[in-house]
């Protein structure tokens, strides 16, 4: 098991505060596992295990906590008499109805340090905003990043470094898929159980989806285009003419709900001249790489697309709001943006010739600010600079200082 550094270093500050701790993400991205890195800090620093308390839903005993008056009367229960200060984590807590009672009435006592952890939209940022009344932080989570997942691999002892680059873009970064020594099969079927309880629990039965047919025909349609520009109405036009009639309506509402189950992230077009979000012609990608090996399966000309996806997880794992950008007629694959930072990326899978090189650094060059802008690919050794655009082989940039 790995620390989830990158995360933990975000929520440290945050010990001890008078605010909710808000860990948010895909299922079985690794949230149980960072509950568990929390408890040993704790446990570190010299706090008394009965003065810890945790609760995962997903366990059996704890089944019988049902509503916010079981969860209040539990917690209340098991805090020591004598403690002034009890640390309270929750795991699962949507698996919990109307959980935001019981936790706002425990911060209001001054007595806990509470953290909690969902996998759906009542956990998203603006259901928290009206259940918890500005009281909380969020801390948004991932699966393994590239440096992550070879961490793991070379801990579990599974394969050498070789290669590794080429599995992660292939089975992508969920934590569980080490367990299985590599085997395709074996990776591909726990990948598609993951996306089927995704699909079921955190979408259709949420929203009382009846047509999961069509769901999955609009998803899966979302997949072979990740990275590609697109809009409700193209998705409309394709299925219409592969499978039925369905409305541009319904499909933004399936994306939408889609978006909140993390099974997609989606990637606004930003215009670079008039310096505003654009409406429509959006890019989506998959929640986890490893999704187009599970549902429709991983060619070679799937790499440019896998490339993309690992990169605007990466940067979203680090903090930075990622939008497409649009500058006169040409596009910036990701201008991603940190508090005053900001960063242009062109990615492509390799700078095969003079062509490809001027389209990629002919967009960025385009840009007339300041900030640093970057072209990534899988070449080794090709030219640093060009007029002030960098060059970096793209699994350097993931270990790099972005």
């Amino acid at each position: 098991m790995i620390k989830r550094e990158v995360y933990l270093k975000k929520i440290r500050p945050l010990f001890n505060k008078p605010v909710i701790k808000a860990i948010t993400g895909i299922r079985r991205c690794g949230k149980s596992t960072l509950m568990q890195q929390i408890i040993t800090e704790f446990q570190e620093s010299g706090i008394a295990e009965e003065r810890i308390i945790f609760i995962n839903k997903e366990l059996f005993e704890f089944d019988f906590i049902k509503g916010y008056a079981d969860l209040h009367n539990f917690v209340t229960s098991n805090t020591p008499n004598n403690s002034s200060h009890t640390y309270l984590l929750i795991d699962e807590i949507q698996e919990i109805d109307q959980w935001e009672r019981a936790v706002n009435s425990l911060l209001a006592t001054k007595k806990y340090d509470i953290y909690i952890t969902g996998s759906n939209a009542r956990l998203m940022s603006s259901e928290l905003a009206t259940l918890l009344s500005g009281r909380y932080i969020e801390f948004r989570m991932f699966t393994f990043t590239f440096p992550e997942f070879v961490l793991l691999s070379e801990e579990s002892n599974n394969h050498q470094h070789q290669g590794q680059f080429d599995r992660f873009l292939k089975y992508g970064g969920f934590p569980g898929i080490h367990v299985f020594e590599w085997d395709e099969t074996a990776v591909r079927q726990y990948i598609n159980s993951l996306y089927n309880t995704i699909l079921l629990k955190d979408i259709v039965v949420r929203y009382k989806i009846r047509d999961v047919e069509m769901l999955s025909k609009i998803i899966e349609f979302v997949i072979d285009n990740c990275g590609n520009i697109t809009t409700a109405k193209n998705i409309s036009n394709f299925v219409k003419s592969q499978f039925r009639n369905v409305s541009v309506d319904t499909v933004q509402n399936y994306i939408r709900y889609t978006l909140n189950a993390f099974l997609l992230e989606q990637a606004r077009r930003y215009d670079l001249k008039g310096k505003r979000l654009l409406e429509t012609h959006e890019k989506y990608f998959l929640g986890d790489i490893g999704f187009r090996l599970a549902t429709i399966g991983y060619t070679p000309d799937a790499l440019s697309g896998q490339l993309e996806n690992a990169v605007l997880l990466y940067l979203l794992a680090n903090d930075y709001q990622v939008n497409i950008g649009k500058i006169n007629n040409t596009e910036v694959d990701f201008v991603a943006t940190k508090n005053q930072d900001k960063l242009y990326i062109q990615v492509c899978a390799t700078l095969a010739d003079s062509k490809v090189i001027d389209r990629e650094y002919g967009s960025l060059e385009k840009i007339t600010d300041h900030f640093p802008k970057l072209v990534l690919s899988l070449d080794k050794g090709f030219e640093t600079s060009r007029k002030g655009i960098r060059w970096k082989n793209i699994k350097d940039f993931f270990y790099g200082p972005i």
